[in-house]
């Protein structure tokens, strides 16, 4: 309370004894001892009507609900703090990624059109080689290169022979 070391108490002491007396001096301190503890009674006596008034008027009520509003789990902050967690841990490098149905469905479908592509271009190589090649560009009449009224359309992929300017 008022932050006084043993040196201090020890002058206070001896200017006591020198001041009062040998006689007087353990009737002042028993004095003293009653103030001291009749001033710390008033001061709990003091403190728990006031925490009753508090009781009575519902601070701790409010204290309460102020103290669930802040919790944390009550707006989802922990699974948001579990997920930054598990960000900051998470290394690439560690694991493979792990595939969804949608993704692993995409990345099929891709596989069966290069596959295609693959065998188109394979046919087409070896037609040209059988064949020697031919004066006009080879065609396709899938639906990605069907012209309106469902002609063929020259494929634009393939090489053409030139034109012999005899014929």
């Amino acid at each position: 309370m008022f932050d006084i070391g043993m040196t201090e108490l020890l002058v206070i002491g001896i200017v006591a004894l020198i001041v009062v007396g040998p006689k007087d001096l353990p009737g002042m301190f028993r004095t003293l001892g009653r103030f001291t503890g009749k001033m710390k009674g008033m001061a709990r006596e003091f403190q728990r009507a006031m925490e009753d008034a508090a009781d009575d008027a519902g601070v701790k009520d409010i204290g309460k609900d102020l103290k669930s509003y802040a919790n944390p789990k009550k707006f989802g902050l922990d699974k948001l703090n579990e997920a930054a967690d598990s960000f900051e841990r998470w290394d690439p490098m560690s694991e493979p990624a792990k595939r969804g149905s949608a993704t692993k469905a995409l990345s099929e479908e891709r596989k069966a059109k290069a596959d295609k592509i693959r065998d188109d271009a394979a046919e087409r190589a070896k037609a040209r080689r059988e064949g020697g090649g031919s004066k006009t560009a080879p065609t396709r009449t899938d639906a990605a290169t069907a012209a309106p009224g469902g002609t063929a359309v020259p494929d634009p992929a393939a090489p053409v022979a030139p034109e012999d300017p005899k014929t």
